[in-house]
This record gives structure tokens, C-alpha cells and sequence, in this order.
């Protein structure tokens, strides 16, 4: 072969290479094109009809989703390496370096998202508008899907079946919809699920013991729903379980032994359902080291307080409230040394508060109220320098005084010794607590004399309930300092004089902050005429029955538009009503009998459409009964003992 020939075939050689060399990077070009700016056409079609189905998208994130580059549009992600679509992230809140917004789509969730078949996350969370239903398809056509968050949304329907095909799935969060139906059992398949969260739906029947196969399962969480049965027996299988909620359902049965197998469990959310049987757990030390988190209250739970409860080392709050428990408080609490909130009212505990309390020195709530405890209060309580509330409440505990140790521990500032047995005056120290006193409760006690005027210098006094008493005196003037006061009952009690230093607390302030006030069932004599001259107009539930009231009800009363229940009964007031009594728009209860209220029934009482319960009986009312809802449909007795009123629900008036 001659050079001239050799030349040629290396020419030719170099050529085939330069050929490929193009050739390959052409089609690496055109295939990362293709991922950037195309997209597979099965993956198009769904997002387009996902689009289709959003008729309102208040973030304008689908608005950009135009051309065929479906990689490069907001919320969607695509595989590096197959360029189909990876993951739909589209949630309700957007959060920015500048500010934290929340969306909203409106439309229905279009059932051909399943054509994205390479989807490994689904996160349409927060988009309170999104209706419609899972699709029934799901579980067949996204076999990669490892997250599907699809709750906040507004969708109805079952969960399907098929959801229990995901193999793959590592988090399933689908609460706060209006989703029913019972619980697929096919969920138990679902090896890999770390995350389940199905709260706050209309789910029915029972918890399936599938469930109990998911050996990876690490937050559980089905509370309020409507579920009903016994919690599946096998529940301590979940070994790596931190988290369980099954509270606010009607859960019924006993409350498994295999719970104490849950070493991991850190929360445990049993509370408001029908369970019923003893605490059985834990049974020895050792168990459940991590329970942190412990609810079990409004059940029908039965039995002691079990000795062993000390073994929960790691408890910090506990609710065991509104139970049958009985006999005494175990002395083994005081274990329990990272307590900070201890819940026991509602129950049937008797003997007396055990010295080994004082030893917690973390809580800061201690509720022992509507039990059957003796006293005396242990001095050991003297060291909870951290409590901040206290109620012990309607006990046998016949107190005699209020220990004045317990006005001197450093953070309390909510008491509540309502029923204790208390006798003489509101004592002096509590003037000079070393934490300014926010709530105060010594209602239903033996409680003589006046309502001193140091009362005035609480001034941070948010609630404060005296009644069922025998207190006798004005209501003090320095009262009107008490600008955060909220809820004030004295009623029951032989208080006298005026009420119009009610209406001027925090008159220095706009609006003032009462909601509350009961007065009812003592003997004032005036200051009707007060009602919301000051700047009380955030008034929801006013009651100064059963006083000597006299005087003609002020027209600014229309001005306590929050106003929901106004009680003004068997006192001796007079004149007209004011028809500005129709501005209450959220009134539901309105008492006036046994007044000398005269005239016509104003006809803008025709506006009162929430009311309720109407009680106008036994005054000097004449003339027509306005027609129309809601004064037509209250029986006769809401307007009898009125001579002069005449027309349905009474009988017809004379032409």
C-alpha cells in the first residue's frame, strides 16, 4: 500500500471518529434539552390537567406553567437522569426570607396527576380550596411515590384501597380534610411508612390490626375522627413508634398491655374516648423510659393511680383528668422529677396530698380539683418555687385559711380554692404576693365581710370570681384600676349599693377588657343606667338578675354589639324597651321577666336572629307581638303575665 493510499484510509479513520464524537455530544445536547426544555408527553398531560382543574391559584405559581419545559416551572422537579417528573411542590404556605404567605387554589384535584408515573413527592399541603378526592388509581400508577402530603385541603371521600400498593411510601399525610369512611386495612403493607397523619377527618369504624405491621412507623396520629372498636392489642408491635394520638375519637375497651413495649414512645395521646379498665402500665421499671407526654383524660378509666407511675421518669405533663380513679395520690409521683404539669381533676382521689409533691421542683401546674382529698396541705408544697397555677378546688380539704405559705411561693399567680372551706375575710396577703396575681378563685367558701380595697392594686387581675359567698358591701371604687380584669363574678353574695363602678373599669383605657360579669342574686340598687356609658362594649355575658334595680335601661346599650347573653331579670326596672337592643346581632339569650317594663315590644327585636331563649313574661307590655322570626316562634310562656300583649304565639289581637 502506497503513503498516498495510507493517508487516505487514516483520513478516513479520523472521520469515522469525528463523526461519533459529533454524533455523541449531538445527542447529549439534545437529550439534556429535551429534559430542560421538553418534557414526557405523559408527564405534560398530567400537569396540564392538574392546571385545568385550579380555577383560582392566588400564588400565581401555575399562571407561569406555559410552553412544554415543564422541568424549569415552578414547583415541579425532574430526574437528572430520565427528565420525567420527580416531585410536585406546590404547598398552601410559601415561606421567603421576607415574609411567610399562605395560598390558596381553588378547583378540584384532576385524577390525572397519577399519569406523572416517576413522582416520588406530592406536596399540595395548605390549599384549603383544593376539593375533590384521592384517586382511586393511585397505588398502581405511582409505584416510586415516597411523599404525599395532601392536607389542609377540602377532600372528601374514602382513602383507596390501592394506597396500600405504594411500597415505597415513606410519608403519608392526609389530616384536616373531610375525608370518611373506614380505614383501608391495606395500609398495613406499607413497610418503608415512617409518617402517618390522618387527624381531623371523618374517618369511621375501627383501627384495623394491619396497622400494627408497620414496623417503621414513628408518628401515628388519627385524633378526632370518629373511630370506634378497642385499640388493636398488637399496637406495642410498632417498636420504633415516638408518637401516638388516638385521642378525641370513641375508642372503647381497655387500654392494651403492649404498650409497654413502645421503648421509644415520647407522646402518648390517649385522651376523650371510652376507655375503660385500670392503668396498667408501666408494670416494671424500665418501660416506657421516654414518655415524655401523657394524656388519658375524659375517659372512664377506673382504679387506682398505680404505684408504678414513679417508674415514668421522663414524664414532664400528664392528664388523668375526668376519670373514675380513686383512692389516694401515689407518694411515687415525687419520682417524676421533670413533671411540669400534673392534671388529676374530675376524678374520685381521696387521702391527702403526699409530702414527696414538694420534690417536684419543675411543675408549674398542679390541678387536684372535684376530688375527695382531705386536708391539710402538706408544708412541703411550700417548695414548688416553679408552680405557677393551683387549683384545688371543691375538695374535702376544709381549710379554715388560706396557708399563707402558699401566698409566698415566687411564680404563683393562678389560685384557685373555690369550695375549700375557707372562713373569715379575704386575707391581706394576698395584696402582697411576691408574683402579681392574674387569676383568683375563693368562690362557694364561707368568706365574711367586705371586698377590701386593696383589690384595686392587683393590677394585673385578669380573673376574679368571689361568689357564693356572704360578702357584704359595695363594690369598692378602686375597683375601676383593674384595667386587664376579664371575668368578674361576685354573684350569690349580700353585696349592696351601686354597680356603675362595674362599668368604669379601665375607663382610662380604650374598649376595656371585660367579657364576664355576673352580679346576679345580691342586692344593688342602682347604676343600671351605666350599662356601656363607660367603655366596656366587649361584654359577651352580662347577669344582674335577682337585684333592687331600678331606672330605665340606656339606648347605648346597643353599642355591646359582642354581647351574647343578657340577663336583667326580677329586678324593678321600668319604662320602654329600647329598640337599640335589636343591634345585638349575636344575642341568643335575653331574660327581662319580672320587670315593670311598660310599652310596645320594639320591632327592631325582629333583628335578633341568633336568639335562643327569649324571657319578656310578667311585665307591663301591650300592643302587638312584631311578627315574624324569631319572636313567633317562642312558646307563650316567653311573653305571659303581660295583660296588655296580644298576637301569635298569644292569642289574635282585637281589630
Amino acid at each position: 500500500m502506497n503513503t498516498h493510499e495510507n493517508f487516505l484510509k487514516r483520513m478516513s479513520s479520523q472521520l469515522i471518529w469525528v463523526v461519533v464524537v459529533v454524533f455523541i455530544i449531538t445527542t447529549l445536547v439534545e437529550g439534556n434539552r429535551g429534559f430542560g426544555e421538553g418534557c414526557s408527553p405523559g408527564d405534560l398531560r398530567g400537569l396540564a390537567s392538574f392546571k385545568d382543574g385550579i380555577q383560582i391559584d392566588t400564588s400565581g405559581r401555575l399562571a407561569k406553567w406555559v410552553g412544554h419545559s415543564c422541568c424549569k416551572w415552578e414547583g415541579i422537579v425532574c430526574d437528572n437522569t430520565t427528565g420525567r417528573v420527580a416531585e410536585i411542590r406546590l404547598p398552601g404556605f410559601i415561606s421567603t426570607e421576607e415574609f411567610l404567605f399562605q395560598s390558596q387554589m381553588k378547583g378540584r384535584l384532576s385524577h390525572s396527576i397519577t399519569l406523572l408515573t416517576s413522582l416520588e413527592v406530592i406536596d399540595l399541603g395548605g390549599l384549603t380550596g383544593l376539593a375533590g378526592n384521592i384517586p382511586p388509581e393511585i397505588g398502581y400508577r405511582l409505584p416510586k411515590l415516597r411523599k404525599l402530603y395532601l392536607f389542609g385541603n377540602n377532600l372528601t371521600g374514602a382513602v383507596p384501597e390501592s394506597i396500600g400498593k405504594l411500597s415505597e411510601l415513606e410519608e403519608l399525610a392526609l389530616h384536616e380534610n373531610r375525608l370518611s369512611g373506614s380505614l383501608p386495612p391495606s395500609l398495613g403493607r406499607l413497610r418503608n411508612l415512617k409518617l402517618l397523619h390522618l387527624y381531623s377527618n371523618q374517618f369511621s369504624g375501627i383501627i384495623p390490626d394491619s396497622f400494627t405491621n408497620m414496623r417503621n412507623l414513628i408518628h401515628l396520629d388519627l385524633h378526632s375522627n370518629s373511630l370506634t372498636g378497642q385499640i388493636p392489642d398488637r399496637i406495642g408491635q410498632l417498636q420504633a413508634l415516638e408518637e401516638l394520638d388516638l385521642s378525641n375519637n370513641s375508642l372503647s375497651g381497655k387500654i392494651p398491655r403492649s404498650l409497654t413495649n413502645l421503648t421509644a414512645i415520647s407522646v402518648l395521646y390517649l385522651d376523650t374516648n371510652h376507655l375503660e379498665g385500670a392503668i396498667q402500665f408501666p408494670s416494671i421499671s424500665g418501660q416506657m423510659p421516654s414518655l415524655a407526654f401523657l394524656r388519658l383524660q375524659n375517659n372512664r378509666l377506673t382504679g387506682r393511680i398505680p404505684l408504678s407511675f414513679g417508674y415514668l421518669v421522663s414524664l414532664q405533663r400528664v392528664s388523668l383528668a375526668n376519670n373514675h380513679l380513686f383512692g389516694p395520690v401515689p407518694s411515687t409521683l415525687g419520682n417524676s422529677i421533670a413533671l411540669t404539669e400534673l392534671y388529676l381533676d374530675g376524678n374520685r382521689l381521696s387521702g391527702r396530698i403526699p409530702k414527696s409533691i414538694g420534690q417536684l421542683s419543675g411543675l408549674i401546674v398542679l390541678r387536684i380539683s372535684h376530688n375527695w382529698i382531705l386536708g391539710p396541705l402538706p408544708q412541703e408544697m411550700s417548695s414548688l418555687q416553679n408552680l405557677q397555677m393551683l387549683d384545688l378546688s371543691f375538695n374535702r380539704l376544709n381549710l379554715s385559711t388560706i396557708p399563707q405559705w402558699l401566698a409566698e411561693l415566687p411564680s404563683l399567680s393562678r389560685i384557685f380554692l373555690a369550695g375549700c372551706g375557707i372562713q373569715g375575710k379575704i386575707p391581706a396577703f394576698l395584696r402582697t404576693t411576691p408574683n402579681p396575681i392574674q387569676e383568683l378563685d375563693l368562690s362557694a367558701n364561707h368568706l365574711t365581710g367586705s371586698i377590701p380595697e386593696w383589690l384595686g392594686s392587683l393590677t394585673q387581675l385578669y380573673s376574679l370570681n368571689l361568689s357564693k359567698n356572704s360578702l357584704v358591701s359595695n363594690i369598692p371604687d378602686s375597683v375601676t384600676s383593674l384595667h386587664d380584669l376579664g371575668v368578674l363574678d361576685l354573684h350569690s353574695n349580700k353585696l349592696t349599693g351601686t354597680i356603675n363602678q362595674v362599668f368604669q373599669i379601665g375607663h382610662r383605657f380604650s374598649d376595656g377588657s371585660l367579657t364576664y360579669i355576673d352580679l346576679s342574686d345580691n342586692s344593688f340598687s342602682g347604676g343600671i343606667e351605666q350599662i356601656s356609658i363607660g367603655s366596656q362594649i366587649g361584654i359577651q355575658f352580662l347577669n344582674v338578675s335577682q337585684n333592687f334595680l331600678e331606672g330605665r335601661l340606656p339606648t347605648s346599650m346597643g353599642r355591646l354589639k359582642l354581647m351574647r347573653s343578657l340577663d336583667l331579670s326580677y329586678n324593678k326596672l321600668g319604662f320602654n324597651l329600647p329598640g337599640a337592643l335589636g343591634n345585638l346581632s349575636l344575642l341568643e339569650t335575653l331574660k327581662l321577666q319580672k320587670n315593670h317594663f311598660s310599652g310596645n315590644i320594639p320591632n327592631g327585636f325582629l333583628k335578633l336572629r341568633k336568639l335562643k331563649e327569649l324571657n319578656l313574661s310578667h311585665n307591663l307590655l301591650v300592643g302587638e307581638i312584631p311578627l315574624g322570626k324569631p319572636l313567633s316562634d317562642f312558646p307563650e310562656s316567653a311573653y305571659s303575665g303581660n295583660k296588655g300583649l296580644c298576637g301569635k304565639p298569644l292569642t289574635p289581637c282585637k281589630l
